[in-house]
């Protein structure tokens, strides 16, 4: 079996999807090295999950996604008990205290896509 790769997806990616993958990968928030580009078709085959921070991006997601698509793809916040169907909050026109809101919902999500991960790799 292989290893599970993941894929977060957002307009801009330069806070809500770089901090749900810093959440993800060690639950630190250092992501001076992570850096945005365009979704591509081949993506839809070389991630096993692709999740969108918000609708908006699910939607233009499906839009793109190959016939051959093979990567599991949703919301991030589908994920989390009684968050399925939200976007992330979006921080980057608010207050700094909106970072927190963010961080606390992706650390939310990475925390339940590790358990769920376990059940389907375990």
């Amino acid at each position: 079996m292989t290893s599970p790769a993941i894929l977060f997806v957002c307009l801009g990616n330069i806070c809500r999807s770089p901090l749900a993958e810093a959440a993800f990968r060690s639950h630190g928030v250092d992501i001076s090295r992570y850096r945005g580009r365009q979704v591509e078709a081949a993506d839809f085959r070389r991630f096993s999950h692709i999740f969108a921070l918000d609708l908006d991006n699910l939607a233009a997601l499906r839009r793109i996604e190959p016939a051959d698509a093979t990567a599991k793809i949703g919301l991030l916040l589908d994920l989390v008990d009684g968050m399925e169907g939200q976007a992330v909050a979006d921080p980057y026109y608010g207050p700094d205290e909106g970072f927190e809101e963010t961080w606390e919902q992706v650390d939310r999500a990475a925390l339940a896509l590790v358990a769920q991960l376990g059940r389907e790799h375990g």
